[in-house]
């Protein structure tokens, strides 16, 4: 059955990783200069993994290898025999380029429908597709997993928010896969045209492609009525799938761990941390044939919890940061998703808003742009959520509270932090 998540036990399942980890080093260091050279610099070779434990001891990938070995230099197979080609914005630098064969499309097709069913949608459902279509990996993987599952899909795509609402309304689709701040923007067009977000037919929302909190999702519930869970993936590791939240527990995403095996780092010593404690995400993949990625750093904060849903498969905990994202301020690190909690307490504020780093003079400041929910607005709130701020997070923030519909909409995911330093 399409999307039928596996059931097996978890020492079924560690001797399965165990084995696909083997052939996954292998074709990595013969297939890929790049992994060869690294695995010769630490000293290590695919015959030096015995158990899932020694996988430490080989050394990690991050996205500046892959920039280094632009555009096709990660590929294991011929790029003749490459399906698909999907890449980052390239807004940094250059793109990261990742490739696909038939079968990993395949797979991919796969953990999304898995992903799908394990969120609550099922076969014939009508899913409303807004993931940006095009070489971001959004789209196009949940377009191909909510086929594989049996369902309808509306391919939407981001933007044009007058015809997203026409859409859900005439259409009526039970599932909608989404950015959470893009969807905000749905629920904003829905009231200006006077739709009530709770009379739509949507019942799920899948949403993904950036951190957002247990706050948000309470928020969005009681606006819109439908149960929302998030999605977890990255275009270097596959794209979205790679762990869902069961829409039945909504308590962190059940990694698929038959395809990706997790591990969490200290981001500064790069040990390796026991399940429970916090670091930094890596991924080695499993199955991939086109791009092998052994031990990728994915900058994501998070932590390994044991399954509930899937107990075979172990939760990550919702991401609540990147190290990348992570803002210092006078000697106090602050991540957006801090900000956005201490926002959804302060009754008045909307959920958009825009983290604004400028150094006046020797000194950091951070200052909150924070849209009011309603015009005219309590002379109050800013001063609300600064101290909210300090008392929560540890650190003093300016509050420029702005007119609704004053900040920027995003199509895709949200631009969370201005650095004007």
């Amino acid at each position: 059955m399409a999307g039928e998540i596996p059931t097996l036990s978890r020492a079924e399942l560690e001797e399965l990783q165990l084995e696909r980890l083997r052939d996954t080093l292998r074709r990595a260091h013969d297939d890929v200069p790049h992994h060869r050279r690294a695995f010769a610099d630490a000293g290590v070779t695919p015959a030096d993994l015995r158990s899932l434990a020694d996988l430490a001891r080989f050394p990690f990938t991050a996205k500046a290898d892959l920039r280094a070995n632009y555009p096709f230099g990660m590929f294991a197979v011929p790029r003749e025999q490459v399906a698909r080609i999907h890449a980052s914005s390239g807004t940094t630098g250059k793109p990261t380029v990742v490739g696909y064969t038939q079968a990993d499309v395949d797979t991919w097709a796969e953990v999304m429908a898995r992903s799908i069913r394990a969120a609550g949608g099922r076969p014939g459902d009508l899913v409303h597709v807004s993931y940006g279509y095009g070489l971001f990996t959004g789209g196009l993987g949940a377009h191909y997993g909510a086929e594989r599952l049996g369902c309808t899909v509306v391919p939407v795509s981001g933007g044009m928010t007058e015809r997203q609402v026409q859409l859900i309304v005439d259409f009526r689709p039970r599932v909608i896969m989404v950015t959470p701040s893009y969807f905000l923007a749905i629920l904003d067009e829905m009231d200006a045209q006077g739709v009530d977000p709770r009379s739509t037919s949507l019942e799920v929302g899948i949403f993904g492609a950036e951190p957002w909190t247990d706050e948000m999702r309470r928020a969005v519930q009681e606006r819109s009525g439908i149960r929302a869970v998030d999605i977890y993936g990255l275009s270097e590791v596959m794209g979205p799938g790679v762990s869902q939240e069961a829409g039945e527990t909504q308590d962190g995403l059940h990694v698929w761990e038959d395809h990706f095996l997790p591990e969490i780092i200290d981001p500064l010593t790069h040990e390796v941390l026991p399940d429970g404690e916090e670091g930094e995400l890596v991924f080695t993949s499993l199955t991939k044939q086109a791009m092998p990625v052994v031990r990728y750093r994915t900058r994501d904060l998070t932590r390994l919890l044991p399954g509930t849903a899937y107990p075979a498969f172990r939760r990550m905990q919702k991401v609540t940061g990147r190290t990348d994202d992570m803002m210092i301020v006078r000697g106090v690190n602050v991540f957006p998703t801090q900000i956005e909690e201490q926002i959804l307490t302060v009754e008045g504020l909307a959920p958009h808003y825009l983290c604004v780093l400028t150094r006046p003079g020797n000194l950091d400041e951070l200052t909150v742009r924070v849209e009011a929910a309603t015009s005219p607005y309590d002379d109050g709130l800013g001063s609300a959520l600064a101290a909210r701020v300090k008392h929560r997070v540890g650190v003093t923030v300016r509050v420029e509270v702005v007119e609704p519909h004053a900040l920027e909409r995003s199509l895709g995911k949200a631009k969370r932090i201005s650095d004007e330093r």
